[in-house]
């Protein structure tokens, strides 16, 4: 079974940085690709970025390019989310996602999801 666990969430203030982490176990990580995602209070989850299985691939949601960078580290089986230049409007539960396909970037849905971590950006 895959396990996704998230670290680094936090209160920072606009225009600080926080680095998200996120482990994973239960299968071999390199083979798949890895996603973030974000849901605020009263809307719905959204996009933020992937990786593809080998890390030569990304994607930004447009709210968060020249922002955020997402990267991997597949001896250490884990993904991270570095967020710079926070807004308030970045404020949400960041969840880390994973793909069941292997080999595959760009899908549309994730089948695994970490617990999510909080992070707040005050103004």
């Amino acid at each position: 079974q895959v396990q996704l666990v998230e670290s680094g969430g936090g209160l920072v203030q606009a225009g600080g940085s926080l680095r998200l982490s996120c482990a994973a176990s239960g299968r071999t990580f390199s083979r798949y690709s890895m996603g973030w995602f974000r849901q605020a209070p009263g809307k719905e989850r959204e996009f933020v970025a992937a990786i593809s299985w080998s890390g030569g691939l990304t994607n930004y949601a447009d709210s968060v390019k020249g922002r955020f960078t997402i990267s991997r580290d597949n001896a250490k089986a884990t993904v991270d989310l570095q967020m710079n230049s926070l807004k308030p409007d970045d404020t949400a539960v960041y969840y880390c996602a994973a793909d069941s396909v292997p080999l595959r970037f760009g899908a549309r849905r994730y089948d695994y999801w970490g617990q999510g971590t909080q992070v707040t950006v005050s103004s």
